[in-house]
């Protein structure tokens, strides 16, 4: 039960081919990350499963239809945040929370949605007067009013301050906890790591590592940085299982308070996968 299958898939602009060959699931109830550096056509990708943008060649289904020619019922099961939106300033975010709910059939209540991104507080205020971080929440208000089965999110933490964003994640993983299948793209590694179930990094057009955040690009099976002081000053050494090394340093009486060990990070991993494709 694939929510998106996506095969071959490519987009060309002005003789430039800004996806090139992607293949692509998603299942249902699945929080997945879309990594990528700007460029790399992460946003044309998603444009095309939202049915906004065509493609050139590959087969996509999302929920089972080519959202190519899917119609409107279709439509009214999918929830999409975009990255730069435009909105109604003048009208208040109940107001606004309200007006968009009466597209959809079965909308959750305008009072739910708003509690829900913690903006009860600001109901009767115009968007207008809001901050940044707080338009940000009418945006994902939006997204989610319509109950969808699919969410596509871009960027959607973009203005949030760190309290904030933990807030984000736990209405996400509400969501994911109803059953609702999420599309994340974000240029923050902790966020992916905190959420996704499963994510992918996109260079060049080109799916180049797939998997969780604890395995993507061999991370799993990375080898442990050791590092620790002693006489003439610090000392690192590689290992793949780091226990025989401890146990040699404890033997030989090192100075444990120096010892750190490390794993290469999501950050370090991603890093790594998106500067060998340049």
């Amino acid at each position: 039960m694939q929510a998106i299958e996506v095969t071959g898939l490519r987009k060309t602009y002005q003789g430039r081919e800004a996806v090139r060959g992607v293949d692509l699931s998603v299942a249902r109830g699945e929080i997945f990350a879309l990594l990528g550096p700007n460029g790399a056509g992460k946003t044309t990708t998603v444009e095309i499963l939202e049915g906004h943008r065509r493609r050139d060649a590959g087969d996509v289904r999302v929920l089972g239809e080519d959202p190519g020619k899917a119609g409107r019922e279709w439509r009214t099961r999918i929830g999409i945040v975009l990255q730069d939106a435009a909105d109604a300033a003048d009208l208040t975010v109940a107001e606004m929370v309200r007006h968009v709910a009466g597209f959809y059939p079965a909308p959750r209540p305008a009072g739910e949605v708003i509690e829900l991104v913690g903006l009860a507080a600001k109901k009767d205020s115009r968007i207008r007067t809001l901050s940044g971080g707080q338009r940000r929440r009418v945006d994902v208000a939006l997204g989610i009013v319509g109950r969808p089965e699919l969410l596509f999110l871009d960027e959607p933490t973009t203005g949030f301050d760190p309290e904030a964003r933990r807030q984000f994640w736990d209405l996400i993983r509400t969501l994911a906890g109803e059953g609702t299948t999420i599309l994340l793209t974000t240029h923050y590694l902790d966020e992916a790591e905190a959420l996704a179930d499963r994510l992918a990094v996109l260079a060049g057009g080109e799916i180049v590592a797939e998997g969780t955040p604890a395995t993507l690009g061999g991370r799993a099976a990375a080898g442990a940085k050791v590092s620790w002081r002693e006489e003439g000053g610090y000392r690192t050494e590689r290992v793949e299982d780091p226990s025989d090394l401890v146990r040699k340093l404890v033997a030989d009486g090192a100075d444990l308070s120096t010892l750190t060990i490390t794993r290469p990070t999501l950050e370090d991993t991603y890093l790594t996968l998106i500067g060998a494709q340049r």
